[in-house]
Formats: structure tokens, C-alpha cells, sequence
């Protein structure tokens, strides 16, 4: 991984982490879990899927294919439902990172399983989480936990390096389920020049600025998955417009019902 911090050591040199994460609008952590812990983290995910799923609202879970539990794509609120992804999320290593990297107090806002199921799984359109957060100011950060071996050809994350550092950019509607906005006008020949591929493995975190364009590739393995944990936390610092952002979340629930996708 390129500007890689040791998982195990990061509380250490807190100082280079904030660094690398402040240049570039990301940072990579090998090993933020332990092999052990990853383990537990599936089995928790693979419990989960098969007790809470059937339980939860239609517009929490996401499939490439809708009535096809094998095309199980996204899952929004883990720890909304569950004891185990509460503790993950609040009071945890995941929750001091984010304090060190937002220079201040969290909020936990989400957590989301994410996949892509082989040969089907979309590609994740390039975009900036800020565009959907609707914050001012814009003062947050999105982690993304590898739960198996991810490169290219299953879809890895890809970082354009310094895009926080300037204005958001035009968002477009997509087709993309679980990504409706995406950025306009990308594909720049300095996005192109600025983007950063992340191949990892179990255990590893990926951290970026709300502002940080990033984009994956479909998943073109025939056998392959490609599943992960999502963790969001917004500065306290950072205000929502929460009438603009409930607007927005129910006319895609009513749009994305309507097109038979959830």
C-alpha cells in the first residue's frame, strides 16, 4: 500500500498518522485487525446477515439482483441492530482514530456492510461522501475495513490523492444502487494522475476526508467476493441539514422502490 501506517502502531506515531491523512485525504492502515479478530468480525457479519436481514426495512439492504439473498450487496446500520457492531463503532480503536484524525469529539453516524458479489457487483461510481453528508462544515471521515482479500480485480478502492484540499465537486445522479450521486465532470487528466489504487487484505483500514474523491471497479472475479465494513463519523464540530438530508433520503426510497430495487 502506498503511505502505509502499521495498524498495530498507529496510537504511537500519532503524529505521521495525522500527517499522511491531512496531505493526502487518506490513509492506509495493514493490520488494524488481528487475524483472530477478523475472524470473529465474518462470523458476526455472516450472523447477522442470516438473523437481523430478514428483519430489517427494505430500504436498509441493498441487492444487485432484489429477491436474490446470494446478490447481498449493502447493509446500513449494523450497530443499530446489534451488540456486537455497537461496540465496534463506540468506545473502540475505530472511534479513537477518528478522534485523532478529526482533531476533536466524534459522532458515530453509520456503519454499513458492503460486497460485491462476483462477476455482478457494480462498479462504485467516483464520488465525495461529503455531497451526500450535507455538513457545514464539511468535517467528517468514512473507514472501510477489508474482511478478505481485495485488488483489482475484485474492485479495491481507489483515492484521487489531494482532491480534499479543493471545492466539491458537480454531483450527477447514477444508476448505481447504494451510490445515487456521483461526481460529473471526473476523469480529469489530474484525477487520472492523482488516483491512488489500494489493494488489501484482511484486517486492514482505509480511512478518507469527506471530500476525498474515491471510485472501485466492478468486482470481474468469477468467484471471489469482495465484503467490508463501512464506519462513518462526522466532527461535533460539524452541523446536519437534517431537513435537506431526511428530503433527500425519501425521495430515493420512494424512487428506488419504485423501480423495483428494494
Amino acid at each position: 500500500m502506498t503511505n502505509t501506517v502499521d495498524g498495530q502502531l498507529w496510537h504511537d506515531q500519532p503524529q505521521h498518522a495525522l500527517e499522511a491523512y491531512t496531505r493526502d485525504g487518506y490513509l492506509a492502515l495493514s493490520g488494524f485487525l488481528t487475524a483472530a479478530e477478523v475472524e470473529e468480525t465474518r462470523q458476526s457479519v455472516a450472523r447477522f446477515i442470516s438473523e437481523r436481514v430478514p428483519q430489517l426495512p427494505r430500504e436498509q439492504v441493498f441487492y444487485e439482483t432484489l429477491g436474490q439473498p446470494d446478490t447481498l450487496k449493502q447493509i446500513i446500520g449494523l450497530f443499530n441492530h446489534d451488540t456486537y457492531f455497537h461496540r465496534l463503532m463506540f468506545g473502540s480503536r475505530f472511534e479513537k482514530l477518528a478522534e485523532l484524525l478529526l482533531q476533536g469529539p466524534v459522532v458515530g453516524k453509520n456503519m454499513q456492510y458492503f460486497n460485491k458479489p462476483p462477476t455482478i457487483g457494480k462498479a462504485t461510481p467516483p464520488h465525495q461522501d461529503g455531497y451526500y453528508f450535507m455538513l457545514d462544515p464539511c468535517e467528517a471521515l468514512t473507514m472501510w475495513l477489508a474482511l478478505e482479500d481485495v485488488d483489482e480485480e475484485n474492485g479495491c478502492v481507489r483515492y484521487v490523492r489531494g482532491s480534499h484540499l479543493l471545492p466539491l465537486r458537480p454531483h450527477g445522479r447514477t444508476q448505481t444502487l447504494g451510490f445515487s450521486q456521483g461526481v460529473t465532470d471526473y476523469g480529469t487528466p489530474q484525477d487520472l494522475a492523482d488516483e491512488v489504487a489500494f489493494p488489501a487484505q484482511p484486517g486492514d483500514l482505509l480511512i478518507h476526508n469527506a471530500l476525498t474523491i474515491h471510485r472501485a471497479d466492478a468486482n470481474r472475479s468469477p468467484t471471489r467476493t469482495r465484503q467490508a465494513l463501512g464506519f462513518i463519523y462526522y466532527s461535533e464540530r460539524a452541523k446536519v441539514d437534517e431537513a435537506a438530508h431526511a428530503a433527500y433520503q425519501k425521495r430515493l426510497a420512494a424512487e428506488m422502490k419504485a423501480k423495483g430495487k428494494i
